[in-house]
């Protein structure tokens, strides 16, 4: 177990340089550029279980506001940017489709029960359900897509996500009531996220 532990970090890397460094043949230089943008971009909008969780990220940020509103998108990007090196690579992370869809139980959730979180708090909460998300994106990238561009595509739809998920917790910030329609998107995020749950069990 602890070889295998030690050994992770190595298949990391590996896995990092091959996704990176991925080039396939094809008839038309620069179509697989092209290509696994466009599949990297589409991905996360074609799921809702992916759309949901991503704007709930934003929502979060909003709610809690000042320097969250960069952190905490970040924090999701850079942990997705993760899972996806482990999926592309074949490196097998267990419950995946549960992971995603138990994101959007739990982050509408604490935008439904509770006070805004710590930011702190919140980087750790988005990041850790986003691992999951960035390896189903990683583990479905096209054998002839190009590692990186489907890996910019992704993260482009992802962040338009999240700046959706904003300005909508912005706009509401504006208004009276906007405590209650945070709870109410929370809570409909978590009921739409056990639908969600049921079919992923």
């Amino acid at each position: 177990m602890t070889a295998r532990l030690a050994s992770l970090p190595a298949r990391l890397a590996i896995a990092a340089a091959t996704v990176l460094a991925a080039t396939p043949a094809l008839a038309h230089p620069g179509h697989e550029a092209a290509s696994g943008l466009s599949h990297g971009f589409l991905h996360p909008l074609t799921g809702l279980d992916h759309v949901l969780a991503m704007v709930a990220v934003g929502l979060i940020a909003a709610r809690i506001g000042g320097r969250a509103l960069y952190l905490v998108p970040l924090a999701f990007l850079g942990m997705m940017v993760v899972g996806g090196i482990l999926g592309a690579g074949g490196i097998a992370l267990p419950f995946v489709e549960i992971g995603i869809a138990l994101s959007v139980v739990v982050l509408g959730a604490s935008l439904a029960l509770r006070p805004a979180l710590p930011v702190v708090a919140a980087m750790v909460l988005v990041g850790a359900f986003a691992v999951f998300h960035g390896h189903a994106h990683g583990a479905e990238m096209p054998e002839t897509a190009s590692g990186l561009s489907y890996g910019l595509g992704f993260i482009g739809a992802t962040a338009l996500l999240h700046a959706a998920g904003l300005g909508l917790g912005l706009s509401a910030g504006r208004l009276m009531q906007s405590l209650a329609a945070l709870r109410v998107a929370g809570a409909g995020l978590a009921v739409a996220g056990l639908g969600l749950l049921a079919g992923a069990l």
